[in-house]
């Protein structure tokens, strides 16, 4: 008999096990948050620091307390989850910030704060667990950085990102880089094409194309247009198609054209 897959994966290993992410509930109706508090004591990632129950409150909270992490209710008297945000993005240290609300009509205003979700109640602990591995993908990034000395490229060792955690459903999937041939941009989103056993399959993930080719290694990878990076091994040639325009050519015969911006680049690949 299969066994129902245990959603309290303690995906903070992959950042560090020994550092959950230090996180504050925000929430103007106490059932709420003793339900989320219920919630996060299973996910092994989460260290709840504390909570507030307003707006100001959450502020004050989170200027003392220094959390990584916010789960903060949208639609709250006076200074509202939007607020809370926008005072917080003014902040030089500001801690990331998942969305929790039963309104869904607040999305596009959240994600141009630059949330890392947006979780509507009842909340699922699933569902939660997908957006808390997001967080915790973002946290390992802001890391990594520190550790690069601030360009944002490498950590301290000069290693590159070798492998992705892809919130998937009800899970985490860990994706190697080396296993990943082609990334595209989807607005907020990057569609990651990962070679399986049966084919190409492609998992999409909260993350600018820019972030991500930062932390990828140049010499493995190419970014080819606006929109497109493609693992180099996979190019097998380059094709002028007339009045400046250029392609490349993949390894499954698939031409995806070569942005102006990116070319001499691509042409340097080539030793040209």
């Amino acid at each position: 008999m299969a066994t129902k897959p245990d959603w309290r994966y303690p995906c903070c290993a992959m950042v560090d096990p020994t550092r959950p992410l230090r996180t504050l509930i925000v929430d103007d109706e106490p059932l709420a948050v003793e339900r989320m508090e219920v919630i996060c004591r299973k996910i092994a990632e989460l260290s709840v620091v504390g909570t507030a129950s307003d707006g100001e409150e959450a502020l004050a909270m989170t200027r003392r307390l220094q959390p990584d992490l916010l789960l903060l209710d949208m639609t709250m008297p006076e200074l509202d989850g939007l607020g809370v945000a926008r005072r917080l993005s003014q902040e030089a240290l500001r801690p990331a910030v998942i969305f929790v609300t039963a309104h869904d009509n607040f999305a596009v205003d959240a994600f141009d704060l630059d949330a890392v979700d947006y979780v509507l109640k009842p909340v699922k602990p699933e569902r939660l667990l997908r957006a808390v591995g997001r967080a915790v993908e973002r946290a390992g990034a802001r890391r990594g950085d520190d550790g690069a000395g601030g360009d944002g490229s490498a950590n301290s060792d000069g290693a590159w990102l070798e492998e992705l955690w892809i919130p998937h459903r009800s899970e985490l999937v860990r994706i190697g880089t080396a296993e990943v041939g082609r990334i595209d941009a989807e607005r907020d989103y990057v569609r990651l094409h990962v070679n399986a056993e049966d084919g190409w399959r492609s998992y999409l993930l909260l993350q600018t194309i820019a972030g991500l080719e930062e932390r990828l290694d140049p010499a493995k990878f190419i970014r080819i247009h606006r929109s497109t990076i493609l693992r180099k091994d996979r190019i097998e040639r380059l094709r002028h198609d007339g009045l400046g325009v250029w392609s490349v050519e993949l390894d499954d015969g698939e031409a995806l054209r070569i942005g102006r911006t990116y070319l001499p680049k691509v042409k340097a690949m080539a030793g040209r």
